[in-house]
């Protein structure tokens, strides 16, 4: 009798879980952020792929018969083959009619020099004299790249008249012709320049404030807080966006690197520490629900056929390093810095080996860590990622290092991924294509990271003697929103490959991504960092800086990271897989 009452218990006990589950899929902020963050990954694919580029895959085809015809008749990739090149990338979604009004409704700040208001408004006299500006540097532009290709097609008839095999006017040849590609990328950019018009952002940046107070928080209205509330609150927050937005657009600051990210958290640390966030903001000051969203957009990025591209060295460089540099530095803030918070301990590294503010994010949920324990990770990373992303190209230069190695360097240890991409075109367009890749691939450990913290959490930190881990308990730690990372990454890879790579660039990669995807994710990222500094006060950070220990625990765990991931690059790309090397 007593055995059937504790099962009849253990049932209502199940049942109840099972109600609740099911309820959480629109009760809780995780479940919330995939929704959001699949309907406009849906809203991307819908308004993209059915507009591709005209004639796209007779393009395609052409293209891609004189790269074919090209690699048979020449040892180096001639003229030819690189303008089929440019005719393959010249096909992009985005270029449409649509995606030029998606590109006007989601607008950032202009880039601006002397004049903050030109970040926001550009009358047309304004407009004409930059226009004109523009002009003039083209024109010299296209002078020095018809100069380039005149030499270019000189020494690659050379080389042909010889047959090509002559080693020496092959030499040549592939000389001139990447002194003409680096020509024609400069005319490119000062050619996107002459596209000067007056402009006033005001209206648009207005209507996508409310888009996104509406979009957010129908959400929090269904989880069961005041949207009133939340809209109200929303609209300072958004001003405090754009605002950081304007500052990273200031030429002088693009030209350090110092982006949207640092100026949203200081705006806000401004504001928290001297009048205070206003209670009345406070509703809309919501850090982990704007950036969970962004992060499931992410997954989309992290395609696995590009992953591949560079193959089993960079898998080395991120997945296996990666996680020996987590648990090493874990270790060592437990036995030798004394570390008095674990859960600040984990989140700092993982936010340093991982992949920064997006892991940190993760790390936190799973060991559910402190609000002020995550706010001083992600301020570690945001400063040591500025300072990085300038030194590392000047001491790979100044040393001489290979710039594959570079980059795969910087990859492996930039948090940001945008400061890596920016870091890597200091270099070459090789770097910047192995530095990113490698930090795509580090990326997608942030799923395998925030379930490995959640199952260590439960079994060893906050485990009870002589009670066993329970499943359900790993699986209410482990944070939801990575199951629509991992998803949208799953998918997005498998509709890429069954497009083919060349219809993917056009109506993925400059589609959906870049005209859905990507746009948004910058703008609910920089809603997460000014929620940060909004709701950080310094006095509630004083405790965590006592003794500098996580100051010291960053800078240890980057120093290993550093050498760690150069040395198992260099051994990976030029001393096991030199061929692969030798293809990028």
């Amino acid at each position: 009798m007593e055995e059937k009452k504790r099962g009849d218990q253990n049932a209502q006990v199940v049942t109840s879980q099972v109600k609740s589950g099911f309820s959480d899929l629109w009760k809780v902020e995780d479940y919330w952020a995939i929704w959001l963050g699949f309907l406009l990954l849906i809203l991307g694919i819908v308004l993209y792929f059915p507009r591709g580029p005209a004639n796209m895959e007779q393009t395609i085809a052409q293209a891609n018969a004189t790269l074919e015809a090209e690699s048979q008749r020449a040892p180096f990739k001639t003229i030819a083959w690189y303008q089929a090149v440019n005719a393959k990338k010249r096909l992009k979604a985005i270029s449409s009619p649509l995606g030029n009004k998606m590109k006007g409704f989601t607008s950032k700040p202009k880039k601006w020099v002397v004049n903050p208001l030109n970040a926001f408004f550009m009358g047309e006299e304004a407009a004409g004299a930059a226009r004109e500006k523009a002009m003039v540097k083209y024109e010299a532009a296209r002078e020095k790249e018809a100069v380039a290709l005149e030499r270019a097609k000189a020494a690659e008839d050379a080389a042909s008249a010889g047959g090509f095999h002559d080693e020496s006017l092959n030499a040549e040849a592939t000389k001139s012709i990447d002194a003409w590609r680096a020509a024609h990328v400069k005319a490119s950019k000062a050619k996107s320049k002459i596209k000067s018009h007056s402009y006033n952002l005001v209206p648009s940046l207005i209507c996508l404030m409310i888009v996104l107070a509406i979009f957010f928080g129908i959400g929090w209205k269904v989880m069961g807080n005041s949207m009133t509330k939340f809209v109200v609150g929303f609209a300072f927050v958004f001003l405090m966006a754009v605002l950081a937005y304007a500052a990273a657009s200031n030429a002088t600051m693009k030209h350090y690197g110092i982006g949207y990210a640092a100026w949203a958290i200081l705006f806000g640390l401004i504001i928290s520490n001297t009048v205070g966030t206003p209670r009345w903001v406070m509703p809309a000051v919501q850090t982990e629900y704007y950036i969970k969203t962004g992060l499931v957009l992410l997954g989309a990025e992290i395609l696995f056929g590009k992953i591949l591209l560079i193959g089993v060295p960079g898998i080395f460089v991120a997945w296996v390093v990666t996680p020996t540099v987590l648990i090493c530095t874990y270790i060592f803030g437990q036995k030798i810095v004394k570390m008095p918070s674990k859960t600040l301990n984990i989140t700092i590294s993982a936010d340093m080996s991982v992949c920064g503010v997006s892991a940190a994010i993760a790390t936190a949920a799973a060991c559910r860590a402190k609000k002020e324990e995550l706010t001083l990770a992600v301020g570690f990373s945001l400063v040591f990622t500025s300072i990085m992303m300038i030194a590392m190209p000047a001491v790979i230069k100044l040393v001489g290092m290979p710039y594959i190695l570079g980059g795969a360097w910087m990859g492996g240890t930039i948090d940001s991924t945008g400061a890596v991409a920016a870091a890597g075109a200091f270099l070459s367009q090789r770097a910047l294509y192995v530095a990113a890749t490698i930090k795509m691939i580090q990326n997608v450990l942030i799923g395998v990271i925030a379930f490995g913290v959640a199952l260590y959490w439960c079994a060893r930190v906050e485990c009870v003697p002589g009670q066993r881990v329970s499943a359900m308990e790993i699986w209410h730690r482990f944070p939801k929103f990575v199951l629509g990372f991992i998803i949208a990454s799953i998918v997005f890879s498998l509709v890429y490959q069954y497009l083919g790579k060349d219809v993917s660039y056009a109506l993925i990669d400059h589609g959906a991504i870049r005209g859905m995807s990507k746009i948004f994710r910058g703008w609910f990222f920089c809603l997460a960092f000014t929620s940060i500094g909004l709701a950080t006060n310094f006095r509630e950070l004083k405790a965590y800086f006592k003794g500098g220990k996580p100051f010291i625990l960053y800078v240890c765990g980057q120093s290993f990271n550093l050498i760690l991931t150069l040395l198992m690059a260099y051994i990976m790309f030029y001393l096991v897989f030199p061929e692969i090397t030798a293809r990028i």
